[in-house]
């Protein structure tokens, strides 16, 4: 495999020495980008977007033809994996992700398919083996998965929830039926990571959106239990190269000691934690990635400077740091307000890593 260009947001992940806070935006091939929008026309809908390895590679590398990103991110959807359990996923106009058969007693989840990363979803494999080879290796490939506690809300719920009652009743009136899937899930999960990174991906990031609707015992028991046996089951080293993987709970920040403790590399943070209190917590253990408001990027260019002025302020003179917003990137967000605050990182972290 073709030798990184710019590994500073390996180095990053692994607390090394870098020249400069690497950045990479959660959602950055995307709505808020017209080239993203006329190849989502070409496409027909967003699963075909995803199945199409060509696709789904035009929309990974676009937003780092705009921008001086560090890192790339596949292309695909959290659902990825309960669509091949057979769930029979599908996007209602207005209304987001759908499936036709949620998950709802036991024979249910003895029913899930356990899907072959070549077989059911070899489409996203064939993307990820066409996004590494047309980088070049001008920055690596971030492989990505949602946690099993996050891909079951969907699941039990037959879509997006705002209250979660279906899958809370289920964990708190048959707990043994949940745990059951959120196995199958982990299990899952390992097998697509590591098929990731087997086809080219080289950091894996577990994406938990929904785990911070959870108390603190329930986070551990249901959520974050999962995702530390999926650190346990991932291919760390490959190709002789290290594979970081970074965690990230949306409103976990009460949990970042919990979160090290799985022995992740990194620790993705929203914007609702201040990074120099992380830092003081988890800092020498972990590498922190994130944390600005994605709201901020309808400010001014000045504000936006400010802003990330402030951050890296916070984390402070040191490696151990991948700038990110703290959720992914608001679908209309002007583009050219993006570039103000991917060169306003690169720009203003330099003195940090002297």
């Amino acid at each position: 495999m073709t030798e990184l260009k710019n590994d500073r947001y390996i180095r990053a992940l692994l607390k090394q020495q870098v020249d400069k806070t690497p950045v990479w935006m959660m959602r950055q091939a995307g709505r808020y980008l017209p080239e993203y929008k006329a190849t989502r026309a070409q496409a027909g809908d967003f699963m075909s977007l995803c199945r199409n390895a060509d696709l789904a590679c035009e929309v990974t590398l676009q937003p780092l033809r705009r921008f001086d990103l560090d890192a790339a991110i596949l292309f695909s959807d959290i659902l990825t994996v309960p669509d091949a359990m057979g769930l029979g996923l599908y996007f209602a106009e207005g209304e987001g992700p759908k499936f036709t058969r949620p998950i709802s007693c036991k024979k249910d989840v003895d029913n899930l398919i356990m899907p072959d990363p070549e077989g059911e979803l070899q489409y996203v494999m064939n993307a990820v083996r066409t996004i590494r080879r047309e980088l070049k290796g001008e920055v690596p490939l971030i492989g990505f998965s949602g946690s099993p506690w996050t891909l079951a809300t969907y699941m039990v719920e037959g879509g997006s929830s705002k209250a979660f009652t279906k899958i809370k009743k289920m964990a708190f009136a048959d707990p043994k039926i949940l745990h059951a899937l959120l196995d199958k899930l982990a299990d899952s999960v390992i097998d697509y990571l590591n098929a990731q990174i087997a086809a080219g991906a080289q950091s894996v990031m577990v994406f938990d959106t929904w785990g911070g609707v959870l108390s603190p015992r329930d986070y551990k028991d249901f959520s974050l239990q999962y995702m530390a046996k999926i650190v346990d089951g991932l291919l760390r080293t490959y190709d002789g190269k290290k594979i970081p993987v970074t965690l990230f709970t949306k409103n976990g920040g009460q949990w970042l000691e919990s979160i090290a403790d799985t022995g992740c590399d990194a620790i993705g943070l929203d914007w609702t934690i201040d990074m120099a209190s992380a830092k003081a917590r988890v800092g020498s253990r972990v590498a922190l990635q994130g944390n600005m408001d994605p709201s901020m990027l309808y400010a001014s260019p000045e504000r936006i400077r400010e802003e990330v002025a402030t951050i890296l302020q916070s984390f402070g003179k040191g490696t151990g740091h991948v700038f990110n917003l703290g959720h992914g990137i608001h679908l209309d967000v002007p583009p050219e307000n993006a570039k103000v605050f991917i060169d306003a990182v690169h720009e203003l972290s330099a003195p940090y890593h002297l």
